[in-house]
């Protein structure tokens, strides 16, 4: 029933295999949606047991599960909403060393850990695979999204190629309505990208304040000097892995 989504389409979303880095407030709610669309694989990766300050925000979550591995319970949820979504988990960080294995057989990364550090590693190891990336965050009432597709559009370096030495993991509040909003879109532009169903973002940057219901797009380039999407170091970073 929704005009430009046909057949075809569900085919390829059910095709797919959807690798969703985080599934705390952002990734948790993009991966249910992406479930609930009918995607046909996920590869979810959080590390760590769930503890009650998570709860404001863990749709994949239950209040039971405080203690134990928050990426077994996440499959359990998925598997209740939609049993023939195919799962694979990893209690893990995302590294340098297992990026790329993480990444086989994937077409569209979801960026939602909750430190640069991975964030980063995935954004490289995403290029360098040819895989689009659904890069967003948010803080308080305040997000952002855009999505990397290599060759086309700018990467997570170009725009932000140093970090906030001020920034800690986890160190920033959170409202649960705001992450999951933005999951919710993270999991539409996923399935734009992966089916060709609308227009994702290209070259833009969806940023937003909930405060007072600010919306802007602004327009972004490709850095030319981006030692990681432009290819003047790759070499050397290749052999630093």
């Amino acid at each position: 029933m929704l005009q430009g989504f046909d057949p075809a389409c569900q085919r390829k979303l059910k095709e797919s295999t959807v690798l969703v880095a985080g599934i705390g407030g952002l990734g948790g709610t993009a991966a249910v949606y992406l479930a609930i669309a009918g995607i046909g694989r996920m590869i979810l990766v959080h590390p760590g047991n769930l503890t009650l300050s998570n709860m404001n925000r863990q749709i994949l979550m239950r209040h039971d599960w405080i203690g134990k591995r928050r990426v077994i319970q996440g499959k359990r949820t998925i598997e209740e909403i939609n049993p023939d979504v195919e799962i694979e988990i990893y209690d893990k960080r995302i590294t340098r060393e297992n990026a790329v294995q993480l990444l086989e057989g994937v077409q569209v990364a979801i960026s939602a850990r909750p430190n640069f550090a991975e964030r980063r590693v995935l954004n490289y190891a995403s290029i360098e695979r040819g895989i689009s990336m659904v890069e967003a965050a948010m803080n308080g009432m305040e997000g952002y999204l855009f999505n990397v597709i290599p060759g086309e559009t700018p990467c997570l370096n170009c725009l932000y190629p140093d970090d906030d030495p001020e920034w800690e993991e986890l160190g920033f509040p959170v409202l649960g309505a705001v992450s999951g909003m933005l999951g919710c879109i993270m999991s539409i532009e996923a399935i734009k990208l992966l089916t060709g169903f609308g227009k994702p973002l290209k070259n833009r940057m969806l940023i937003f304040n909930m405060l007072n219901m600010d919306f802007t797009r602004l327009n972004i380039r490709r850095d030319k000097n981006c030692p990681v999407c432009m290819g003047k170091t790759n070499k050397a970073m290749r052999a630093d892995n």
